[in-house]
């Protein structure tokens, strides 16, 4: 009777805990919850930091009546604050007219002192107070001048210059984003980038499935082509796709263009029977079994492995379990915006943490899986200014309907997580850093960085929310026995990692760090590694194909009497799946 009592109780926190997060965004209110009272209670025990918030908040006043007198008697006045280098919300000159210059300089110095209120508070955790910072700028983003018709100039402006359609426009868009919400469909244009007809259109062929992976093999575009393969391990919280977009900026159709034998995992989207599918599982059924079919089309040849963000992270795992056992079945390893070391994850660690995963195991228990748009939820809210209320602003106020792209098509197909995978990552990586600091099991025994004696090529991004390219650079003291070569590009996690050769206004730096030299700080790497104009793809080219063998035969299109005959054509169902 007591166990019954306790699963309807459990069941009912579950169904709580669910509700909470389509509000959330799937964070939890506890965690929250106490992070705010680690800090409301340290600020009300710290009367030195609460003088000096007065007396900045005095100056911020004095500044902004100041500012305020001279604006209106000269509009072209010198701002008395700047936004951050990446906010955008007021580089329209239009801001720079009187009254919009004073109100969108009064949020910026309110902006500027909530900052200081919630960081540098003695004896707040980092966590909470990251947590603090990062609520308190949510707030404020909402109720920027920006989002509201009478305080945006630039929609006073487009009002009066349109008669008011642009408001008519909005309103449309906006009850068809309410309408494909209800429905659970993608967004307005997704329509225009289908996956095998406009996005995911490299030719090749389903040579190998199970319950977790397709295996698709790429047909040759060259006469002759390198003798090692290349095996490419994406994230399984996206869809592989993301590496063969439209044919202009396709890493796959690239790679095959250099005469590179092109391997792709593509990852099941999972149901509620995967429930139960672990790190391991993806480990095993995801990366060996690709690597026993790789090796069986190819014999004979060392495979280079490709890794893409938490796919790279996986694929350096199994790099150390073959090591530990003696497996020599790899050639080298290229780590793309792919982290080891989860000590310092950047923002994405705000949604980590002991109350946070205990709340995202209740709300996954009931169907197995986390749902995609729970992640894509968090993502959004790490830059929430620019993903929700600047793209809100110009689609529901200005009217503009903005464009979809194939990045953005393919950002919006989101993915599901099975319960026990997602738990396992979040809890052994991110939050206890296993793998790094040498606990992480595979076979029951603990694999370390520090044995893979591969090549690596390692590649970080500048403005990446997700991965940033400090904890990348950490692979320089992870990795033992190896010439390590780090690139730092420009660009985000995803948009610097699709970075084709003919891309416009893109940069990069590089340097190679042969086994036994001295380690060398990330912040003074950046500053003496020169900045090349281009596209990191080529000098990645460079090295892949010096450690790529001769040129011989394409080999054939899978292999029938190993077991790896051709089930379907490029891109296969995995990846299809909703």
């Amino acid at each position: 009777m007591g166990g019954a009592v306790l699963d309807g109780d459990d069941a009912l926190d579950r169904l709580a805990h669910t509700v909470l997060a389509r509000v959330t965004k799937g964070l939890s209110p506890a965690a929250a919850q106490l992070a705010w009272h680690d800090w409301a209670f340290h600020l009300a025990i710290s009367p030195g930091k609460r003088r000096r918030l007065l007396h900045e908040a005095w100056d911020a006043q004095r500044r902004f009546l100041n500012y305020a007198w001279r604006a209106a008697a000269n509009p072209g006045c010198t701002n008395c604050v700047e936004p951050l280098e990446q906010d955008r919300r007021f580089a329209d000159e239009a801001w720079q007219k009187w009254p919009f210059n004073v109100i969108h300089q009064g949020f910026l110095l309110q902006q500027d002192w909530w900052q200081s209120a919630t960081t540098g508070l003695r004896g707040v955790s980092r966590h909470h107070e990251d947590l603090v910072t990062f609520a308190g700028r949510q707030w404020l983003d909402m109720w920027s001048p920006s989002n509201f018709f009478w305080t945006n100039p630039e929609v006073l402006q487009k009002t009066v210059e349109t008669g008011g359609a642009n408001l008519r426009q909005g309103a449309q868009n906006w009850l068809d984003d309410l309408r494909r919400l209800l429905a659970d469909a993608p967004p307005a244009g997704s329509e225009d980038f289908i996956v095998g007809k406009e996005v995911g259109v490299s030719p090749g062929k389903v040579i190998y499935r199970n319950r977790l992976i397709e295996l698709i093999q790429y047909a040759p575009t060259t006469p002759e082509v390198h003798a090692a393969p290349v095996l490419i391990v994406p994230s399984w919280i996206m869809k592989y796709y993301i590496l063969d977009l439209s044919p202009h900026n396709s890493m796959v159709r690239w790679l095959v263009g250099q005469g590179h034998t092109v391997f792709m995992i593509s990852w099941k989207n999972p149901d509620p029977e995967d429930r139960d599918l672990g790190l391991e599982d993806y480990r095993r059924l995801g990366i060996m079994a690709a690597l026993d079919a790789v090796t069986a089309i190819v014999p004979g040849q060392k495979v280079n492995a490709v890794g893409y963000c938490l796919g790279g992270t996986l694929l350096a795992i199994a790099a150390a379990a073959m090591a530990r056992d003696g497996d020599t079945r790899l050639h080298s390893m290229s780590l793309l915006a792919a982290e080891m070391d989860f000590r310092e994850p950047g923002e994405l660690s705000l949604f980590i943490g002991e109350s946070q995963l205990a709340f995202l195991d209740s709300i996954m228990a009931d169907k197995g899986y986390l749902d995609g748009w729970q992640m894509a939820g968090a993502f959004q809210l790490l830059n929430s200014q620019d993903l929700i209320w600047s793209r809100q602003m110009k689609e529901y106020l200005l009217g503009e309907r903005q464009g979809l792209f194939d990045l953005m098509a393919w950002n919006a197909d989101t993915t599901r997580m099975p319960a026990r995978m997602h738990s396992e990552y979040l809890r052994r990586l991110y939050l206890d850093n296993d793998f790094a600091e040498g606990r992480y099991l595979v076979d029951g025994r603990p694999v370390v960085p520090g044995d893979i004696r591969l090549p690596v090529f390692t590649i970080g991004t500048v403005r990446d929310h997700v991965a940033p390219w400090k904890t990348i650079y950490k692979v320089h003291r992870l990795i033992g026995g190896a010439d390590i070569t780090f690139a730092l590009t420009s660009g985000g996690h995803n948009a610097g990692v699709v970075s084709p050769p003919d891309h416009p206004r893109r940069s990069f730096q590089i340097a190679t760090r042969p086994h036994g030299t001295p380690h060398t700080d990330a912040q003074e790497w950046r500053d003496k590694t020169p900045v090349r104009q281009g596209s990191w793809w080529l000098a990645w080219g460079e090295w892949l194909a010096a450690l790529s063998g001769a040129q011989t035969a394409p080999p054939p299109m899978g292999r029938p009497d190993a077991g790896y005959a051709a089930i379907a054509n490029a891109p296969g169902s995995y990846v299809l799946e909703r």
